[in-house]
């Protein structure tokens, strides 16, 4: 009967033992899960946030297409605005004053 004992506390043992095992890879696996979903949910946030800045980036894009269109439209009607202005006004020395006859 003694041995009976001891054998129930054996198996009692191995299945406590089982038991700490299995909790542990159901542990593991639970905290693998969460992981996996927060990397997903970033992963989302910034395939999000590229796609906007890429539209914010062709917007930008097309705006200085237009205003580069704009400007190549007005400097073929009016040529005269890619001349450069003298550096000092006609009548005048590169100080200011008025020159010396």
């Amino acid at each position: 009967m003694s041995q009976s004992v001891y054998q129930q506390r054996g198996v009692m043992a191995d299945l406590v033992i089982l038991g700490v095992i299995a909790a542990i890879v159901l542990l593991y696996a639970a905290d693998r899960a969460v992981q996996a979903r927060a990397r997903a949910r970033r992963l989302r946030s910034m395939s999000e946030r590229l796609a906007a800045a890429a539209v914010r980036a062709e917007k930008q894009q097309a705006t200085r297409q237009a205003a580069d269109a704009a400007s190549a439209e007005l400097t073929s009607v009016m040529p005269a605005i890619n001349l450069r202005l003298p550096v000092t006004p006609p009548g005048q020395t590169a100080d200011g004053d008025a020159p010396q006859d």
